[in-house]
């Protein structure tokens, strides 16, 4: 680590998520630093940026997409046990690693300084990243126990939501016979025959319904 504290910002929608990532964390100001998230030529990005994944609810992931862009900060999704299908999402978008907002304050301040160490999947060492190691990263990505790939959860979610074959074909800018193939694999994987098994399936998974809803209405 750098001798200075690492400077991290927090990104949520809920004040009371911010509050108390920043007060965790103000309790050991010798090992990081809260700042506020800048813009401008003369904004500095911060070392860690921590995004509450509730972000997402209501969004389309834009603001998140921007903060994995900036190229001098690391993106940690705060992940919301009751809506792992937004830690996946956050995932899939291209956040860094994941951390339950249960975490105490040593996992919370592990997660945050590994981000800035590199370390990657395969080190015999122990992962300081609270679930960002290839591991953790399964554990925490919807239809990891059947060993559902992204495309097929992307399209149960759809399913989910209610869109129909068609409505999954413009969404995704599949052939509606590419949809079909997604469909019947995943419906193997997960030991469906119908679509009405499917959305059970699902729910009971912890998908959601809102976030493919939601698209269809937009």
């Amino acid at each position: 680590m750098s001798s200075r504290p690492c400077l991290v910002s927090i990104v949520s929608p809920l004040e009371v998520i911010t509050t108390g990532l920043r007060s965790m964390l103000a309790q050991h100001p010798e090992r990081v630093s809260v700042v506020q998230m800048t813009t401008g030529p003369d904004a500095v990005d911060p070392d860690v940026i921590l995004y509450d994944v509730m972000g997402l609810n209501d969004g389309d992931g834009a603001d998140l997409e921007n903060l994995v862009a900036r190229p001098g900060s690391a993106v940690l999704a705060v992940g919301q046990d009751l809506r792992p299908d937004l830690g996946s999402r956050a995932l899939a978008l291209g956040a860094d690693g994941f951390f339950s907002i249960t975490v105490d304050d040593e996992a919370l301040l592990a997660a945050v300084e590994s981000a800035t160490t590199g370390w990657e999947p395969g080190d015999p060492g122990q992962n300081p990243i609270v679930g960002s190691s290839d591991r953790a990263a399964a554990g925490a990505r919807l239809g990891h126990e059947v060993g559902l790939t992204p495309r097929e959860v992307d399209v149960l979610t759809m399913i989910t939501g209610g869109l129909t074959n068609q409505d999954i074909a413009q969404q995704s800018y599949l052939s509606i016979n590419s949809v079909k193939t997604y469909i019947r694999s995943a419906y193997r994987r997960i030991g469906v025959s119908s679509r009405s098994q499917a959305v059970v399936w699902c729910l009971q998974h912890g998908f959601s319904a809102d976030a493919a809803s939601s698209e269809r209405r937009a």
